[in-house]
């Protein structure tokens, strides 16, 4: 399989202007970003599609590849189907510009159900969540999935909601996606639905619309995403104070 990887990275935010571009341990974000996923074994091919010249300034220098895209788009999702039109690949990976400490693992292990289903339209991952804070967090998008690992849906309430004191699994879910290209390019033509707009998740659209998610479970990923100032000085102390490696 041809696998390519796209970033979508914007510079206007409401919490954060400009955060692709932030310097964290003297580098900007997306290169962080880029250089992780640069690590996946199964990416074929990665870049970074924006439509921010000073973007496309910061990742020509460090030695990304980048391209220009359309400053209409909606969403991320319209961002990389933009770029995916243009580029030929079996595969497509959507990867969050916001995950400094993206784990390549994570980006490999939502591309290899492809290679065992060929019915497969789309794919992303989960991990399991174990303390309250993080189960009761809204910005928290949680995940319930069927016997086959299918997505039965996303919700940022707490899913499933415990009825009795006993022992139960919540899963977090991770926003990374694969889609199969010609799914994807669909897709980006789908209208929202009630229950994308309702809980803000785009995501839900694919299930509205009676398609499949594989919900791959990781234990590779650091969820440790960068939206606010706040979240940049706590992944500054992160680097100060993990491996060495992450300074690279």
């Amino acid at each position: 399989m041809r696998v390519l990887g796209v970033i979508p990275a914007r510079y206007p935010s409401s919490r954060f202007e400009g955060k692709p571009l932030a310097r964290l341990a003297g580098r900007p974000m997306i290169q962080h970003v880029y250089e992780r996923a640069k690590q996946s074994a199964l990416l074929s091919e990665l870049v970074v599609a924006t439509d921010d010249q000073r973007i496309f300034d910061a990742v020509t220098a460090f030695g990304g590849d980048c391209v220009m895209t359309s400053p209409d788009h909606p969403s991320g999702t319209d961002r990389v189907a933009e770029v995916a039109r243009a580029r030929e690949s079996d595969i497509v990976v959507n990867i969050q510009g916001d995950e400094p400490f993206l784990s390549p693992t994570t980006l490999d292990e939502i591309v290899a159900p492809f290679a065992t289903d060929a019915t497969l339209p789309m794919s992303t991952a989960r991990r399991r969540i174990t303390d309250r804070e993080t189960l009761e967090d809204p910005n928290v998008v949680k995940v319930v999935v069927d016997r086959r690992g299918d997505a039965l849906y996303f919700s940022r309430s707490i899913i499933p909601h415990p009825r009795r004191a006993e022992p139960y699994a919540a899963w977090e879910h991770i926003g990374l996606y694969a889609y199969r290209r010609g799914f994807l390019l669909d897709l980006a033509k789908l209208e929202p639905t009630e229950l994308e707009r309702t809980e803000a998740l785009e995501q839900l659209r694919v299930l509205e619309h009676g398609f499949r998610i594989r919900v791959v479970e990781t234990e590779s990923h650091i969820g440790l995403s960068v939206d606010t100032p706040a979240d940049l000085e706590r992944a500054e102390r992160f680097i100060r104070s993990n491996s060495p490696g992450l300074r690279k």
